[in-house]
């Protein structure tokens, strides 16, 4: 209630003042006593109003909120209506300190981002621990976080696994277990341990450092409904204030020149006042605003960055998604799907052999295999000899035998017989021989996000139909995986230009999002209506040319974006109808003499503060 400390004083003064005006108690209508009453209801409310208008009219600023508000006050005093006076600016007021409270709320998370950003870091220097700004620490320090901390700078995990609670940034609940060796990003808390880091990026370079300044930038980029009705603001309120004068002056001109029409100065004063009171743009200038920053904040903490208001505009007019597949629809790690021996059997002992090969390499798909193996609990043999040949895969002497494992191009290189239809499998697969007999062979697939056949039906369920996969990977996996998933088309074996042309193609229809990760999709991102970049995995240069971005790399978090946007919009579009509305039926009740200030205050301050409560349902509803 402090905050509305000089409201309440001056709503006080203005309801005694009219029961003592009702009650015709005659000592207040003596002398001017009910005028320097209500002056004193006044002053605590107005003079804050009053203090803008002089600075603006210093800064050569004539048209603007404040300057509508003192002449419409000024104009009742003048004309004895002082209630009314009053009366527009302590309902202003409110509808001032309800605004700064909404915007408040607005910005709440993003303060809560800022919050998550830790004051120092413990950095062990020749075997102590220093304690310094995070900013001083340089990259390839170890620093120390104890159980409940926050980490201070992106590093590499150092020893053993630890869990972290990662939602600051992802806005997940479920912690995050992490191995040595994994990444580490600022402002995760570590949950069940002290870890040891090696710090990975400046501090001014972490991903929580990104993120704020990506939020930050994002209120400077307005949405095209705001710039419009900012547009409009500038001839809007000269163009009222002209109009609320030629109100008064129009009827007393008639009266020079008509016989028996009689002109009333304070009747159509007071008409005039009400015209300027109404045609006061509050509601738009405050509320739409507030409606794209609201829908930012309400994203950012699904874990999803908009870097204006205007990508929230624009993904609302998306028809078309298009999915990198690598590192956005799925893993980037590879996994064994399959063992296929030739004589029908389990597969365990060429397992086995290629397992024990590949133990000493440390290419993804040779862990894939040993991986594989250990969860089946097959054993290692020991190996005699190997040699790694690039390109085709390996060759080894075990037990005495000569094993090949590798593609099928090395099989077939050493004389090995391939059985028919093995090259049409449609997956990446190790094969295995010994001497020149053809054992089996593993299949291994990217494997997919678990929220991946998710995001594809939230996108249809938004009536988004249009979902294609663009990759670089062979056309028979892309193929399969768009099939698995239920998507429209997979295209295959596209180098980065190969992505740019079909995009281009596709956007002479549609209004397309692309949806990607590396380095190679910076183009299409920069290309796309709309680009959505994975911030979790995803490079630099893919997050910085994307419009959205989204923290937890999950491909179903472009729906929730989608529907962020379009929610935002029905908001904004709402209040726009509501103001325009409201103001209108006013404004010709107004010029009528029908209405009266009291009206003239709720087309304005009221429509204002319903407006922000409708702006504030985007952060209650987006969950």
């Amino acid at each position: 209630m402090r905050k509305y400390g000089i409201e309440i004083i001056s709503f006080v003064l203005l309801a005694v003042g009219i029961v003592l005006g009702a009650a015709d108690a005659s000592w207040f209508h003596a002398g001017g006593v009910a005028c320097v009453w209500f002056l004193a209801a006044l002053l605590p409310v107005g003079l804050p109003v009053l203090r803008e208008s002089w600075e603006s009219l210093r800064k050569g600023e004539v048209f603007n909120e404040f300057m509508l508000m003192t002449l419409a006050a000024i104009g009742a005093f003048c004309i004895g209506e002082y209630p009314e006076g009053v009366a527009v600016m302590l309902f202003y007021s409110v509808g001032e300190k309800f605004q700064e409270g909404a915007v408040a709320q607005a910005r709440g998370h993003i303060k809560a981002l800022m919050d998550v950003r830790p004051d120092t870091a413990v950095v062990l220097r020749e075997g102590e621990r220093v304690t310094l700004a995070p900013e001083k620490v340089r990259v390839g320090e170890i620093v120390e976080v104890r159980a409940g901390e926050r980490v201070p700078l992106d590093g590499e995990l150092l020893d053993g696994e630890a869990s972290f609670n990662t939602s600051a940034l992802t806005g997940e609940s479920v912690p995050q277990e992490s191995q040595k060796g994994d990444e580490v990003l600022a402002g995760v808390i570590a949950i069940d341990r002290t870890v040891r880091l090696r710090v990975t990026r400046p501090y001014g370079q972490s991903a929580l450092s990104r993120v704020l300044a990506m939020v930050e930038e994002a209120a400077g980029r307005k949405a095209p409904a705001e710039l419009l009705i900012r547009r409009l603001a500038r001839v809007y309120t000269p163009l009222v204030t002209g109009l609320a004068a030629l109100i008064v002056l129009v009827p007393w001109l008639w009266s020079l020149v008509a016989v028996g029409f009689a002109y009333d100065f304070s009747d159509w004063l007071y008409r005039g006042l009400v015209f300027l009171v109404v045609s006061c743009p509050c509601a738009l200038v405050v509320s739409i605003p507030l409606g794209y920053f609201g829908g930012i904040g309400a994203a950012s903490r699904l874990g999803i960055l908009f870097k204006g208001g205007n990508y929230l505009d624009a993904i609302t007019k998306v028809d078309t998604v298009v999915f990198d597949k690598t590192g956005t629809l799925t893993r980037g790690e590879f996994e064994v799907v399959e063992a296929r021996a030739l004589d029908g059997s389990d597969g365990r002992y060429f397992l086995q052999w290629a397992a024990s090969v590949e133990a000493g390499s440390n290419h993804p798909i040779a862990k894939a295999v040993v991986a594989y193996a250990k969860e089946r609990g097959v054993a290692l043999l020991p190996v005699e000899t190997v040699t790694e040949l690039a390109g085709f895969g390996m060759e080894a002497v075990v037990g005495g035998k000569r094993l090949l494992v590798g593609n099928l191009r090395l099989l077939t290189d050493r004389g090995v017989v391939v059985p028919e239809g093995v090259e049409r499998e449609g997956c990446t697969l190790v094969a295995c021989a010994e001497e020149t007999r053809f054992a089996g062979y593993l299949l291994l697939a990217d494997a997919v996000k678990e929220d991946a056949a998710e995001a594809v039906r939230a996108l249809k369920a938004l009536n988004i139909q249009n979902i294609q996969i663009l990759s670089g990977d062979k056309q028979s996996i892309v193929t399969k995986l768009a099939g698995q998933l239920g998507v429209t088309a997979g295209y295959g074996e596209l180098l980065p230009e190969g992505k740019v042309r079909h995009l281009e193609e596709l956007k002479r229809g549609h209004r397309v999002a692309f949806v990607g990760d590396g380095i190679n999709d910076a183009p299409v991102l920069a290309l796309s209506d709309v680009g959505i970049a994975m911030g979790g995995l995803g490079s630099d240069a893919a997050i910085e040319t994307a419009d959205v971005v989204i923290q937890n790399d999950q491909p179903s978090k472009v729906a929730a974006a989608i529907r962020v946007g379009r929610f935002t919009r029905r908001i904004v579009w709402q209040n726009v109808a509501l103001a325009l509305g409201v103001k209108a039926l006013v404004l010709l009740l107004g010029a009528l003499g029908v209405a009266t200030l009291w009206e003239a205050v709720f087309a304005d301050v009221g429509v204002a503060l319903l407006a922000i409560l409708n702006a504030i349902r985007i952060q209650k509803q987006i969950k």
